[in-house]
């Protein structure tokens, strides 16, 4: 498995943009496909968006479509979220997940990874 390290959170105004970074250990990184999923309080985790281990798929939340990308580079065996036009309804906790070859299961169910991150918080003020 990889070891996966987020950063990038914190709190921004409505309207603002901030840019996830999670860190992965290891040369396996550019064989997993990747999420982003986000857990606020009182809430279920919820798939935010996915990458696969080429980056020529991307999956992505109705709920931040057209405002959120996705994108890695295993060169630096590291996957970003480039969130823009934050609304508050988009605070939460960020979790960076990976998904192993053969690892089965849907992209879009915290079920179809095997490896998290701690979580990075982000904060919208309105």
């Amino acid at each position: 498995q990889v070891q996966l390290v987020e950063s990038g959170g914190g709190l921004v105004q409505a309207g603002g943009s901030l840019r996830l970074s999670c860190a992965a250990s290891g040369r396996a990184f550019r064989n997993y496909a990747m999420g982003w999923f986000r857990q606020a309080p009182g809430k279920e985790r919820e798939f935010v968006s996915a990458i696969t281990w080429s980056g020529g798929s991307t999956y992505i939340s109705d709920s931040v479509k057209g405002r959120f990308t996705i994108s890695r580079d295993n060169a630096k065996n590291t996957v970003y979220l480039q969130m823009n036009s934050l609304k508050p309804e988009d605070t939460a906790v960020y979790y960076c997940a990976g998904k192993a070859p053969g690892y089965t299961g849907t992209y879009y169910s915290a079920t179809g990874f095997g490896s998290w991150g701690q979580g990075t918080q982000v904060i919208v003020s309105s």
